[in-house]
């Protein structure tokens, strides 16, 4: 780490998968954390063993009803913006309601920074930015044209963020994640992501849907490298840094069927009978890229990121987290 700790951040999405984890270090790290959350998606329960904390704060509150949440910003010098309505498909089936989170509420953001000379927002984008790019590893400065309205969404709070670094000189930093996973994320609803979707139904003996024919390949990335990015772009004082976008992942990649294969043999190491299972294959889903991969050169140079956890041991720690909860 380097730089400045900040004193007070507000962390919008606090409550949610990614946010709790970015809470817990700020937390750790003696910082003041006020996290809003209007619990749509995310959950107290993962942010109880925080409450009570002198330096935590939370406040229910929704970005796209700034008001309720500006009070709560004052004596903050930076924000880290978490909050949205994630997932392709969800955003294919309601694609209003994903404008009025991801673009509408990033703006509120933004514009709130302004108003109230917050100095930073680090603030949390996509892979799906790239679109219908094919070429591999993914570079920041090469995307295709956007293929859901999810991805239009995070690539609009980018094209934001450039426009407030620019005219009210906040120093904003961009990160695209590239499929982060860990405990705390949901396995339940239709728009599950896959790993923990993939974890619940092995351990429930249950066969899992992979859509296509499980040969698309992405750079799955454990969570905590996401929170050490972004601790990286909360405390950087390289004035380079501000005003870019980063992709942050392992730069490594694995096919859903490498990942179904290896979460089913985690577990049969507990529980024998699952080594039979097999998915089933379904239709692709509309939106969905082939293949994803990230050249992560830029956010070594400009924030000293490192992935520390690869995919395979995350996929370790992740299947033991589900395991010891569904024995509590």
């Amino acid at each position: 780490m380097e730089g400045n700790i900040p004193k007070r951040v507000f962390v919008t999405g606090g409550a949610g998968f990614i946010g709790s984890h970015i809470c817990d270090r700020l937390v750790e790290m003696g910082t003041e954390v006020v996290c809003a959350d209007n619990l749509i998606t995310g959950s107290t329960e993962n942010i109880s063993h925080l409450m009570g904390k002198e330096n935590f704060e939370f406040i229910e509150c929704d970005i796209t009803e700034i008001n309720s949440c500006m009070e709560a910003m004052d004596g903050c010098d930076a924000i880290n913006h978490q909050a949205a309505l994630g997932s392709v498909p969800r955003s294919v089936a309601d694609p209003l309601k994903t404008n009025l989170y991801n673009i509408t509420g990033t703006l509120n953001i933004f514009h709130t920074a302004a108003t109230k000379n917050i100095k930073r927002v680090v603030f949390a984008s996509s892979s799906s930015v790239y679109g219908d790019e094919e070429g591999l590893p993914k570079i920041e400065g090469k995307i295709g044209a956007q293929l859901s309205p999810y991805a239009v969404s995070k690539r609009a709070g980018e094209l934001y963020s450039a426009v407030f670094n620019k005219i009210h000189g906040i120093e904003t930093i961009g990160l695209r994640y590239f499929n982060i996973f860990g405990p705390r994320q949901t396995p339940e609803g239709v728009y599950a992501a896959v790993i923990p979707r993939f974890i619940n139904n092995t351990l429930n003996g249950e066969r899992s849907a992979i859509y296509g024919d499980g040969g698309q390949s992405r750079d799955f990335t454990y969570v905590s490298n996401a929170v050490d990015a972004n601790i990286a772009a909360l405390t950087t004082d390289k004035e380079a840094a501000f005003g870019r976008i980063y992709n942050i992942a392992c730069g490594s990649r694995m096919t859903l069927n490498e990942i179904f294969e290896q979460i089913r043999d985690i577990i049969g190491e507990v529980d024998p009978e699952v080594a039979e299972i097999t998915p089933i294959f379904e239709e692709e889903r509309v939106g969905d890229v082939r293949h994803s991969l990230a050249d992560i050169s830029l956010a070594k140079e400009y924030l000293n990121y490192e992935p520390i956890i690869d995919s395979r041991r995350g996929l370790s720690l992740t299947v033991q987290s589900h395991i010891s909860s569904q024995w509590q």
